[in-house]
């Protein structure tokens, strides 16, 4: 009976020991439990700020990437007006100096310190970007309206000068009908001869003889022309024998004149006040030498246009 009763307490402490293990075991796994469900949630936070970070960092990057997107279009707009853009070129720099540094960083490495830095010189170019854009517009609106104006101007002055030249040809087409208009004419051409005698012979048909012909005299009208002014005319007798070419000797008055823009021969000159009277003029010309049979023609000039024209015939 005893023996029975001191077996039941050594039962009951081991039962109480295994029961104080299995609690303690349950302590432990439970203390485990709750520091790996701790780890866990760090480590989700961890990931959760790696990840915002990461975030952070890519829109920081695709902002300063628009930004030289932006300043880079500024450029080309400004350099398109043939304005200087060293200042642009300078921004685009610097950015670029922000993209490599900010591309350089690793996975979770953005700071915060360095998130506000960078943030607060994106906001700072982006003022910039924005107050660039209100002078280039208001550069494009004095270049439009400079624009405008120097197409009116140059309307203008086409208008002007087209004005100008319409009368510049209008006074050329007066000058030249003047011109024209103020020609002298040369009325009743008569062509005479004069023998070795002295004596005249005129011949309605203009025909004589050639060995009787020791001078040719031309007689004419200088008809009226109230153009042309009243003042000192120069008027040339070219005689031109048969064969096509003018008779011409210094030593009788001949020389030279333009006709056309080309030199000729005249046989005889004289200077004759006009005073638009019909007054007459003559011409007498003396060959010193036996005259050629055959179609002669007498010319008659006054300022380098023919005035008046005849022929006779010698036999």
């Amino acid at each position: 009976m005893e023996q029975n009763q001191s077996t039941e307490p050594k039962n009951n402490n081991r039962v109480l020991l295994i029961v104080a293990l299995i609690l303690v075991l349950l302590g432990i796994n439970g203390l485990l439990f709750y520091m790996n469900q701790q780890k866990g949630k760090q480590n989700e936070q961890l990931t959760a700020d790696l990840k915002v970070k990461d975030s952070k960092l890519e829109e920081q990057i695709k902002q300063y990437e628009t930004l030289k997107a932006d300043f880079e279009r500024q450029s080309q707009e400004v350099q398109g007006m043939g304005l200087a853009n060293d200042s642009l070129e300078s921004k685009i720099a610097a950015i670029n100096a922000d993209l490599l540094k900010l591309r350089s960083f690793k996975a979770g490495s953005f700071s915060i310190s360095e998130q506000q830095r960078f943030k607060q010189r994106a906001a700072s170019f982006e003022n910039q970007l924005r107050k660039k854009d209100e002078e280039i517009a208001q550069l494009k609106n004095d270049n439009e309206a400079l624009y405008t104006e120097t197409t009116t101007l140059k309307e203008r002055q086409n208008k002007l000068t087209d004005t100008i030249t319409t009368v510049v040809r209008s006074n050329q087409e007066l000058s030249e009908k003047v011109s024209i208009a103020s020609r002298l004419q040369a009325d009743n051409i008569r062509v005479g001869v004069i023998n070795s005698r002295n004596k005249e012979k005129d011949d309605d048909e203009n025909e004589f003889k050639a060995k009787r012909v020791e001078k040719v005299k031309v007689t004419f009208n200088l008809a009226r022309n109230d153009v042309s002014p009243k003042e000192t005319k120069e008027i040339m007798m070219r005689l031109i024998e048969p064969d096509g070419a003018a008779l011409y000797n210094l030593s009788t008055g001949g020389g030279t004149f333009m006709i056309d823009g080309s030199e000729a021969f005249y046989t005889a000159k004289q200077d004759i006040v006009f005073d638009n009277t019909r007054q007459p003029v003559q011409f007498l010309y003396a060959k010193g030498a036996p005259y050629k049979t055959g179609l002669h023609t007498v010319e008659l000039y006054s300022g380098g246009v023919m005035i008046g024209k005849s022929t006779f015939t010698l036999k």
